[in-house]
């Protein structure tokens, strides 16, 4: 196999983005796109002016109001962030089908083929931003590099609206500077564990065995074994292999009636079967989680023999598994139905279809 040419595009502060374009009067302000604060909104996207306040995605809305009181708050317009994605998709599209998007506003793109002498895969990368912006007026950073884990590193390295490579001539003096909560993988409990064996930057890492690192990390050892050498052998997947799909929902307030709680798993089994029925497929395994008033989340699931799809039989198993799961006494906050190990749908029984 010949040596690969990937780009990592990842769109700056997307949704505060697109609000600002749309709204030029926000340009330049700290602008927060989230839910409502009276309610158990989170913040989804913050500028960067709003960053300075410590604003980041995820948080409670009310902590965010906290820390940026005169920020500029937007609800969500999610048709209009899809029409923007649609288009740099196209983009992505037009220059290579092999692309794995891994959300709206961000994509890996095997640009191999498309490499020549004459143009390398950094030209590439700044026709693709250069055409996102002419046609969206929306900026992205691009990261280029020989493989998926180095590329997306690159991408983030100096946003927003900027371009950076990741070659074999500055590879290691990257990796073994980096902190290493910034290695792919590494959440808060591994980060802890790394400083408890004093691992805290990516050459800290590299000096472990391999076998020191599956002796800690179990098999995800290997990976960060190779993680420190920059090695990444993934290759960019064109579409995405759907394994589950689900629905969630947070209650206004913490609920605590059953009757009401077995509404939404009804309403949830309803939207899951529809969206089943959009894709046509069915699935073997359908999972219940909740979420408690102390933010703690449970959940459970149930194998079967037969592929359940319609919302009857995925209510029925949730209705069970729910009832296992619930304490008394204990309020939720998040309710939420997946129906996983998914095949594809056959419609044997229903030769009606034949004749409509």
């Amino acid at each position: 196999m010949g040596e690969r040419r990937i780009i990592h595009i990842d769109m700056d502060y997307f949704f505060a983005q697109v609000e600002m374009r749309d709204n030029p009067k926000l340009q330049g302000k700290p602008v927060i796109v989230g839910g409502k604060a009276s309610g158990r909104g989170v913040v989804s996207t913050a500028s960067y002016e709003a960053r300075k306040y410590g604003v980041h995605s995820a948080m409670p809305m009310v902590q965010a109001h906290k820390l940026c009181p005169d920020g500029y708050y937007v609800t969500p317009r999610f048709e209009a962030y899809k029409e923007a994605s649609n288009i740099i998709m196209e983009i992505f599209k037009s220059y290579t089908e092999i692309v794995e998007p891994l959300s709206l506003d961000e994509a890996y793109l095997d640009i191999t083929h498309l490499v020549r002498q004459d143009l390398p895969a950094s030209h590439i990368a700044q026709y693709i931003r250069r055409d996102i912006t002419e046609q969206t007026g929306l900026t992205a950073s691009a990261g280029v590099s020989y493989n998926k884990f180095l590329a997306k590193l690159a991408s983030g390295m100096n946003k927003p609206n900027a371009l950076t490579v990741i070659d074999y001539n500055n590879v290691h003096d990257i990796l073994m500077n980096l902190d290493i909560g910034e290695f792919p993988g590494v959440g808060k409990a591994s980060k802890q564990k790394m400083h408890d064996n004093n691992i805290f930057t990516g050459q800290d890492l590299y000096n472990q065995s391999e076998r020191e690192l599956i002796r800690l990390f179990g098999k995800r050892g290997h990976g960060l074994y190779n993680k420190a050498r920059g090695i990444d052998h993934n290759p960019v997947k064109q579409t995405r292999i759907r394994k589950s799909v689900g629905t969630e929902r947070t209650f206004a307030t913490d609920v605590n009636d059953d009757e009401q709680i077995l509404q939404k798993i009804w309403e949830l089994s309803e939207k899951t079967a529809t969206r089943l029925a959009n894709l046509q497929k069915s699935g073997k395994t359908v999972t219940v989680k909740i979420k408690t008033y102390k933010f703690e989340t449970f959940s459970k699931q149930k194998s079967l023999r037969e592929t359940v799809r319609s919302e009857t039989d995925i209510y029925n198993i949730a209705y069970a598994l729910y009832t296992d799961l619930k304490e008394p006494e204990i309020p939720i906050r998040l309710v939420g139905v997946t129906v996983g190990n998914l095949e594809k749908s056959t419609y044997e029984n229903m030769t009606i279809y034949d004749y409509l």
